[in-house]
């Protein structure tokens, strides 16, 4: 039996599965093709599976409700799993990898890997990220002039370097149950895709070697093209990319030269512009409206965001005009 959760907006999908063949084939249309053994002899799973495809990256929850192995080529996509309860066991080019919460075990793309044992009680949060997007995005985050090779560790520790990026998923995955309407929102969709591959190629990656100091030039460029269009959907790589550095580097020239981060500044502009669009209330139309003009993919989180700069409400100032 199927049973699949229809007001989801687009990129999001839920199922409840109890038949075998089913169950396979929705896994691998949300992540990848595979041979999948039962292990436990049981003639139904219990599989419970929701995914939101952001562009590049997909996130999910996934639970296979009895013990089983797959196999796997990971075809044109990395992934990264990430036990929520119970243990995950795998064998890849490395050896034996056992992972359980606080760790996450990586998978590379197009390297054939075997998961020997998925327990009944390991629920996992599964992250894929489409090769081309991965390594693209790696190279302009860490300022790379030529596409070099993306190393990856068998497995992370999440207490360590790729806390940041395991908590940004984890909150994500956490909203799957209400739909995340907000990737219904193209921009935004985009910006998480990016937040997502940014902190996760910062955690595995090594800091930069010995550079140029950073030059208020570059931040100039940046505030300029943000000025200009707030509304895109800008990405911490894109913002590196236009100053022509790292992620990184770029972090350091906007604290030391504007005492914010790039992602703050951006916050600041996108909120002014919606201010002024409110005050002036011609076109504005409504709170939520003035919020996806200016790249806020959830309108309660601009409403908070509007409060906290203004002292008001964005609906407040809508009626005062």
């Amino acid at each position: 039996m199927i049973g699949v959760s229809d007001p989801y907006p687009r990129g999001v999908s839920t199922a409840e599965i109890g038949d075998w063949d089913a169950a396979s084939r929705a896994v691998a249309d949300a992540y990848f093709p595979h041979e999948l053994t039962d292990l436990s002899g049981t003639d139904r799973p219990a599989l419970s599976l929701r995914t939101v495809d952001l562009g590049g990256v997909t996130l999910g929850r996934l639970h296979w409700g009895a013990d089983v192995a797959i196999a796997c080529d990971y075809p044109g996509a990395y992934e990264v799993n990430i036990p929520i309860t119970g243990r995950l066991e795998s064998r890849g080019s490395h050896g034996e990898v056992v992972s359980a919460p606080g760790q996450a075990t990586v998978f590379r793309a197009d390297t054939p890997s075997m998961i020997t044992r998925w327990g009944a009680t390991c629920s996992v949060l599964g992250v894929k990220f489409d090769r081309d997007h991965l390594e693209r995005e790696a190279d302009r985050i860490l300022g790379s002039p030529v596409r070099t090779k993306l190393v990856l560790p068998d497995q992370l520790d999440l207490s360590g370097p790729a806390s940041e990026w395991h908590g940004l998923v984890r909150a994500l995955s956490e909203q799957l149950d209400g739909g995340l309407e907000m990737v219904s929102n193209p921009i935004v969709g985009a910006q998480l895709a990016g937040a997502v591959t940014a902190a996760f190629v910062l955690a595995v990656s090594p800091q930069d070697g010995p550079v140029a100091p950073a030059r208020p030039g570059m931040v100039r460029r940046v505030l300029d093209a943000l000025n200009d269009d707030p509304a895109q959907a800008w990405t911490a790589a894109d913002m590196a990319e236009l100053a022509g550095t790292s992620v990184r580097r770029l972090q350091e020239a906007f604290a030391e030269y504007v005492g914010a981060s790039p992602s703050a500044c951006l916050l600041d502009i996108r909120l002014s512009r919606a201010h002024d669009d409110l005050v002036a209330g011609v076109g504005a139309g409504t709170v939520a409206d003035v919020a996806y003009r200016w790249g806020f993919g959830h309108p309660g989180r601009f409403a908070t965001a509007f409060k906290r700069r203004y002292g008001t409400t964005p609906a407040q100032v809508l009626r005062g005009r």
